[in-house]
């Protein structure tokens, strides 16, 4: 199982990858840049997840895969370059309206949860439910255990990484959490030092979100039962302001259920969806081609009309609440991993007769294995280099400045 974990990334990149990067888009709105991708039919109202302060839009490529062609439209982010809460609420709003999307559902962890919370509370007209997973409500807490938050913005890249990766727990892991960890520690290392500023400064901006207009009942709180980076204490905040939510308890899976149990996690998504009256239009998917090539899956719906016009959206009607009858009951096992599977075999049919190929690409994936360990040992001696002469700077500045004011006391 190992094995087939680790190559399954590989694989999909060989078969799925053009297609993948195909529905990636960085456009330019506003002053702000921004990296999302869109999946899925265009007429069904988005499912827009927002990641954390370690992740990318990328983190989500299970969720991505799996609703996606289940007929839910699903969009994920990341989040902009932003300094303060309130400009973050109107580069989103921006953002949706450069995508022509009126009506959401968020699906926010960690930051991406209480970002998600922030938006629902000013802007409640668009936002028609909340997924929250190790959310909080408040950044205090954060900023008290950061003091140099104030110069967050000139500190070194290298500091940065390294306080935020020393909140992910250390030691051993289950095998799947353990590589849900990877993959999160390789997105960190592709951020930019103001990329890290930005997203540690929202955490620790001193903000509280306020009562929101969006009944408890159209609310789902996913947490794992086994360990976070979030504290407890902020956890039982959340509960206690949304009595009447849903609660989606699982038993293992990290600060990254997401990449660790996706099929549990997906579980609770589609059945939070059709919850709240979203309905799927799996006869609208497109086909991925073997070949890699063919676009936006949604690409077909350009000429339909959006269906997250206020007229078509039923805002979560609880009347579709019976749908979730028509739901596969819940796997009896965490360790299920039916989506990773589905893609193995479809990249090993793909695979065939391009044996050639995936050794190329194999040798590629060691080549930068060996290239990413060589920076880690460079910025390993950098740091111990420049913290070494650091006590010599400040001793000669002393003396220096010891000397210039003895120089001009005799003159």
């Amino acid at each position: 199982m190992e094995t087939q974990r680790g190559t399954l990334l590989l694989l999909f990149i060989n078969c799925y990858g053009s297609h993948f990067r195909s529905c990636l888009f960085l456009p330019q709105i506003g002053t702000k840049q921004w990296r999302y991708y869109d999946f899925g039919p265009k007429v069904v109202p988005p499912i827009i997840c927002l990641p954390g302060t370690t992740g990318t839009a990328d983190v989500y490529y299970k969720q991505i895969m799996s609703l996606s062609m289940k007929g839910y439209r699903v969009i994920s982010v990341d989040i902009p370059r932003v300094w303060n809460h309130q400009e973050w609420i109107q580069s989103f709003e921006k953002f949706l309206d450069a995508i022509d999307v009126h009506h959401i559902h968020l699906y926010g962890t960690s930051l991406g949860g209480f970002l998600a919370q922030l938006f629902a509370q000013h802007r409640p007209r668009r936002v028609k439910s909340l997924i929250l997973s190790n959310a909080f409500l408040e950044t205090r807490s954060f900023a008290a255990a950061m003091p140099w938050a104030p110069i967050v913005g000139w500190t070194p890249s290298f500091l940065l990484k390294r306080y935020i990766l020393t909140g992910i727990r250390d030691g051993p892991h289950e095998p799947f959490i353990a590589d849900s960890v990877d993959f999160v520690v390789s997105q960190v290392e592709t951020l930019s030092r103001e990329d890290l500023a930005s997203r540690l400064t929202l955490t620790v901006d001193s903000a509280s979100v306020g009562p929101l207009l969006l009944s408890d009942s159209f609310i789902t709180i996913m947490d794992t039962n086994d360990f976070s980076a979030i504290p407890q204490q902020l956890k039982d905040q959340l509960s206690e302001r949304y009595p009447g939510a849903r609660r989606a308890y699982l038993k293992t899976g990290g600060d990254f259920p997401f990449l660790s149990r996706p099929d549990e996690v997906n579980l609770h998504l589609q059945l939070h969806l059709r919850r709240v009256g979203v309905e799927a239009q799996p006869d609208l998917v497109r086909s991925i081609p073997k070949d890699g090539t063919g676009g936006s899956p949604s690409k077909e719906n350009d000429e339909k009309k959006d269906s997250d016009d206020p007229p078509k959206d039923n805002g979560g009607n609880p009347e579709s609440t019976s749908e979730e009858r028509q739901l596969p009951p819940a796997p009896e096992s965490s360790e299920s991993h039916g989506l990773d599977d589905q893609l193995l075999s479809n990249a090993k049919i793909c695979s065939l007769g391009h044996e050639g190929a995936i050794s190329l690409s194999h040798s590629a994936l060691l080549k930068n294995q060996h290239t990413v360990a060589s920076k880690i040992l460079l910025q390993s001696t950098w740091e111990f280099f420049i913290f070494s002469l650091l006590p010599f700077y400040v001793e000669s500045l002393y003396i220096t400045s010891s000397y210039g004011w003895k120089f001009r006391q005799l003159v």
